[in-house]
């Protein structure tokens, strides 16, 4: 008689919860996901999906769905904060599909959130359980006892915490120093395509690079609307809390100087949001008994890879497919670790190396400009950054 797959409990609903929930399901584990919040959402925003991210996507079935909800920018180009100055960076269209086998999306974060839930809910809808905040667990008789903060207490075989940055499994397990501010913040903004003026609304994503901020923006949901992000270095964040709405005077005084084209993005913007970015140092390790850590929970990133979501995704796949290998769960969690622990850091480290090619002083001056960009976003330069992230496939990593 072969041994019953253990129930698994996941803390946290967002991307990466949903992930590893599918891809458990796809492999016959009783999974039950614990979100504290009463409805499944994520801000309204934009997010880049790389192919390594759309790999994983179509690993748990809801690549395609996604796909139809996104918009395929067909190039990418960096320009320059006050001259408007640009340079071609890599093809983001076939060439894209052809190199890798999956192409480069960018996608509004509320729909990627839809498709991973939509692969959990067409195998089990009543794998979701809201106004489920966790508080804490302990570990007894071989067991794991999730305590939530509606006085319930639900048992399973192991934990997964994919409940952010703030992680409660976190602080339960590796019990390490707090997210820091990182001296940094970024402006978050959708505008509708036709605020704007016809030669801004390509189908094209946009990196404006500066001294000490940078500005992203590209086309969402098939053209229909424009993601607005823009990064400014901060000293101090000066809000009661981790995000707060921001006007669009503030805006405006963080870039000035900047090209009119930034500042007629701040102007078309309906909303502007503005976010503190938190950072935590990398773990030694991630998993504790019987409870392990996924996606931000363990390796929050700055975005300047885009590579955050895709971590997740990519954990979700390799972590479900360790649990159906090896069965047991210290061993699956122990085969999850050696399998992404190395690449998770270097992805966040990888982020975090390119703050000084978004923002560089030389930036100040034309000459240097040119000599920092030819150098810093070659072809060569950027393939050298961006390949070993493309083809990893998550479906065939050793584990």
């Amino acid at each position: 008689m072969s041994k019953a797959k253990p129930h698994i409990l996941i803390a946290g609903g967002g991307i990466g919860g949903m992930c590893v929930a599918a891809a458990l399901l796809q492999r016959g584990f009783e999974v039950d996901v614990y979100e504290q919040a009463d409805e499944l959402r994520e801000i309204g925003a934009g997010i880049q999906i790389s192919p390594n991210g759309n790999r994983a996507l179509d690993s748990i079935g809801a690549f395609e769905t996604l796909r139809q909800l996104s918009c395929k920018s067909e190039s990418k180009e960096v320009r320059l904060w006050n001259t408007g100055k640009a340079w071609k960076l890599f093809d983001l269209g076939p060439l894209a599909v052809r190199r890798y086998g999956y192409p480069y999306l960018t996608v509004y974060r509320p729909d990627l959130l839809k498709s991973v839930t939509d692969a959990v809910m067409r195998q089990n809808p009543g794998a979701v359980h809201l106004n489920s905040k966790t508080t804490g667990f302990v570990e007894k008789d071989g067991k794991i006892h999730l305590s939530l903060e509606n006085g319930q207490t639900v048992v399973g075989d192991a934990l997964i915490g994919c409940d952010g940055v703030n992680s409660t499994v976190r602080r339960s397990t590796a019990n390490d120093s707090p997210p820091e501010y990182a001296k940094m913040m970024i402006w978050r903004g959708v505008i509708p395509l036709q605020a704007l003026p016809a030669r801004m609304q390509a189908s094209m994503a946009v990196n404006w690079i500066g001294p000490n901020g940078h500005v992203v923006h590209y086309p969402l949901r098939d053209g229909e609307i424009m993601n607005l992000a823009a990064t400014i270095e901060k000293p101090e964040w000066d809000e009661a809390a981790w995000s707060a709405e921001g006007t669009k005077k503030q805006c405006h005084e963080d870039y000035a100087g900047w090209h009119d084209d930034v500042h007629t993005l701040i102007d078309a913007a309906p909303r502007l949001l503005k976010w503190a970015y938190l950072v935590r140092k990398p773990l030694p390790r991630y998993s504790y008994g019987r409870a392990t850590l996924l996606g931000d929970a363990c390796h929050p990133t700055l975005p300047f890879l885009a590579q955050g979501a895709v971590m997740a995704l990519e954990d979700g796949v390799v972590l479900a497919r360790c649990l159906e290998k090896y069965g047991d769960v210290f061993e699956a969690f122990q085969a999850y670790e050696r399998a992404r622990l190395e690449r998770d850091n270097r992805m966040v480290a990888g982020a975090t190396d390119m703050i000084s090619r978004f923002h560089n002083q030389d930036y100040r001056d034309p000459v240097k400009a040119d000599e920092f960009i030819g150098r810093e976003w070659s072809g060569d330069a950027v393939a050298e950054r961006y390949e070993w992230l493309f083809t990893y496939d998550c479906d065939t990593a050793p584990i």
